[in-house]
């Protein structure tokens, strides 16, 4: 005879196998979520394209423009809704009494024999009834309908490219964000230079003072100079900190620490993009102009829509159905036929929602012939700015080198001993004024690439 007990067990062990491989199914889900997104306190490192695609796919003004599209897409589906058939199915329960006066027939009385019904009235049923039956409908010929889900179907267009014109400003917000880190990351490492050479021009000055060839002015100087590097030092490393969490911010990231793989010497500094070139890609590109464009088509879908409302619309409808009264048999009844709509007066209210339609996309044509000409500005005063920009990287490099051979050649009389440190302290001014110039040329050259590539549309292929 089998032992029963040995039932439980296995029943035991097959629900612990399958709560196992759940458990591990959720943990390596757990993990694939974790590798998609990246947790607060974990390090990213990005280029300046990586932030740029990254904030134009998660930035949450372009996953709202993307729930929008979804929104659009539905309304294509209730449009098309009209021009399918229709299915419904009802079954009722009635029960209803009847005042006889109220009987619209009156029927004929033999002489010497009660009225059928009385006179003066009476309570007729309750007749109580049952009636079950399926409905079908499907429109044969609208016009209207037919342009009504055309104009849904322009509008997820119109959404679409919206959500690529929100891109596009979340990748340039992204880009100059990005610049920002660069930049307060290159002004740290000029100010950390400028403490450094503060630094030895006093352990110079002291030594001289040690072997009496110094005076104590000249101490005095160099700890003002180490002072005042160290407070621009100490500036420049908040500023430094604070456009990683703003950058942080922009891309949509939780609080991780963002590291660069690009310096602002790195990134490309020769100006090539002709101004013919990019005023025919900005009239290519831009998605806000074609989102502009597909919303005035809309209008005007809408409006054609409107108008063949004034047309005859066809449509076959059927019903068959179980109908008794209670206690005696069912008999199957049905109805169908042909329907020809044709509207013809509704107050000139169809002539205002035309009105209303044609004028909202006059507004939209406008306002993209507007932002047709703002683009055209936006890329001529780009190029010119790329190329002034370029000019003047080149004008702050040649001021920087001259201003270290200043402190280089000042440092050497103050170590010789022919003059005071006020000279080098001097020049170490001027060395800071110049990479300070040189850090914001650098930026504003690649401030004008960006607004460039925003200006053409093309942003989303910076590198």
């Amino acid at each position: 005879m089998p032992d029963m007990n040995c039932h439980p067990v296995r029943r035991s062990v097959s629900v612990g196998l399958v709560l196992t491989l759940i458990v591990a199914l959720m943990a390596f889900v757990a993990r694939s979520a974790s590798a998609q997104q990246p947790v607060a306190d974990s390090t990213v490192r990005l280029t300046l394209g990586d932030a740029v695609r990254l904030a134009a796919r998660q930035n949450a003004a372009v996953e709202e423009a993307l729930a929008r599209v979804d929104a659009a897409k539905a309304r294509v589906t209730q449009r098309r809704a009209d021009l399918l058939p229709s299915v419904s199915a009802a079954i009722a329960e009635r029960g209803s009494t009847m005042n006889s006066a109220t009987f619209p027939i009156d029927f004929p009385t033999v002489p010497g024999q009660l009225p059928l019904f009385d006179p003066n009235g009476s309570i007729l049923g309750p007749v109580n009834a049952l009636d079950a039956r399926a409905r079908v409908s499907q429109t044969l010929f609208d016009p209207a309908a037919h342009t009504r889900v055309q104009t849904a179907r322009t509008g997820v267009a119109a959404a679409n490219a919206d959500v690529a014109s929100i891109a596009d400003l979340a990748a340039g917000a992204a880009a100059n964000a990005y610049l920002a880190v660069l930049r307060a990351d290159a002004v740290y490492t000029a100010r950390l230079a400028d403490s450094t050479l503060a630094a030895e021009l006093l352990g110079i000055a002291q030594d001289q003072l040690t072997a009496g060839t110094g005076i104590a002015l000249d101490v005095t100087r160099s700890r003002s100079q180490l002072t005042g590097a160290r407070t621009q030092l100490i500036v420049a490393r908040n500023e430094r900190d604070r456009t990683r969490v703003d950058l942080a911010r922009t891309l949509g990231l939780p609080l991780v620490r963002i590291e660069l793989a690009d310096a602002l010497t790195s990134l490309p500094t020769a100006a090539s993009m002709s101004e013919a070139t990019a005023l025919d890609a900005a009239s290519h590109n831009r998605k806000d102009i074609q989102a502009l464009d597909l919303q005035a088509k809309a209008s005007r879908e809408q409006a054609a829509a409107i108008r063949d409302e004034r047309l005859p619309t066809i449509g076959l409808f059927a019903d068959e159905g179980l109908s008794q009264r209670n206690g005696r048999s069912y008999l199957p009844t049905y109805d169908w036929g042909i329907q020809l709509s044709l509207p013809i007066f509704d107050g000139f209210r169809r002539e205002g929602r035309v009105t209303e339609q044609v004028s909202a996309a006059r507004d939209l044509e406008i306002r993209a012939r507007d932002l047709r000409a703002q683009v055209d500005a936006d890329v001529r005063s780009a190029t010119l700015n790329l190329r002034s920009s370029s000019e003047v990287v080149g004008a702050a490099r040649e001021r920087l080198s001259l201003a270290e051979q200043e402190v280089a050649q000042a440092r050497e009389r103050f170590q010789a001993g022919v003059s005071g440190n006020a000279d080098v302290i001097t020049a170490s001014i001027t060395l800071n004024t110049a990479r300070t110039q040189l850090v914001d040329a650098l930026t504003s050259y690649q401030a004008s690439r960006v607004a460039l590539a925003r200006a053409q549309g093309s942003i989303a292929t910076l590198d």
